[in-house]
């Protein structure tokens, strides 16, 4: 009796996850189509232009990596909040006091300790997908 139930659970919420997938794809180049415009009607590029694709880039890698897995490894939401303080740190150091900039690089250097941490679970203590941990 549950069964059908359930597996129309998980095909529903299956679907909501494709259509949200697809939302975030769809804006995502559409931000990046958008930047690239700003860059032609500028007639440059900036460096905060080009950490801006790094991030879409890094959004993109995500969905497309989740899609080709089924899972979502927990680096590239850490990666992309790396890139995006680098950014907020280029673009607004002029007005930025030294508390603020240490605290914005701060924050670069615990998201890259993590990331090393994980890493380094990984090697270390691998786990067996069949376990339930995956």
């Amino acid at each position: 009796m549950h069964q059908p139930i359930q597996e129309f659970n998980k095909r529903a919420l299956e679907f909501v996850e494709h259509i949200g997938l697809l939302v975030i794809v769809i804006a995502t180049i559409m931000a990046t189509v958008a930047e690239v415009r700003t860059m032609f009607e500028n007639g440059a590029v900036k460096l905060e232009d080009l950490l801006m694709l790094f991030l879409f880039l890094e959004v993109l890698t995500m969905v497309s990596l989740y899609y080709r897995s089924g899972k979502l490894p927990v680096r590239f939401p850490l990666y992309i909040g790396m890139v995006a303080l680098a950014r907020y740190l280029v673009l607004d150091m002029k007005a930025m006091d030294e508390w603020r900039m240490l605290a914005v690089t701060g924050a670069i250097l615990v998201l890259a300790i993590a990331v090393l941490a994980i890493r380094y679970g990984h090697v270390r203590y691998p786990y067996n997908e069949e376990e339930g941990h995956g």
